[in-house]
């Protein structure tokens, strides 16, 4: 009984951790617009996770770091090249021009903190 009892904690604890990291904090889409828009780095999320933008025009991204976590130390922008460290308590700006339509992943450099850019003609 004992033992069946450890593998059901188990696998709550399992179910809780992908919830946590890849599931959670998948709220409404924030547009970005002619002004920086702000981005916090805290407790595994994005936040705001996910962004919309326009093709072809430029978006400024400001990360502000705040999990001093190693995990949290650098967002990559996998499909656009980009990829910028990012310090503990300050802000951190990304400006990027998207060229096409899609979407676009951006994590930390162990893909625990994930977020979507998705840009619209």
């Amino acid at each position: 009984m004992t033992t069946w009892l450890i593998n059901l904690g188990g696998l709550l604890l399992m179910a809780l951790i992908v919830w946590w990291f890849w599931l959670s904090g998948r709220g409404p889409a924030k547009r970005a617009g002619d002004t920086p828009l702000d981005i916090v780095v805290d407790n595994g999320v994005y936040e705001p996770s996910v962004i919309q933008a326009r093709a072809g025009q430029p978006l400024t991204l400001r990360f502000l770091r705040r999990d001093p976590s190693p995990c949290a130390e650098q967002v990559i922008f996998h499909d656009l090249g980009v990829s910028e460290f990012l310090d503990t308590g300050k802000a951190t700006t990304i400006t990027l021009t998207p060229r096409q339509p899609g979407k676009y992943r951006f994590t930390c450099q162990m893909q625990m903190y994930q977020g979507t850019l998705i840009v619209n003609d």
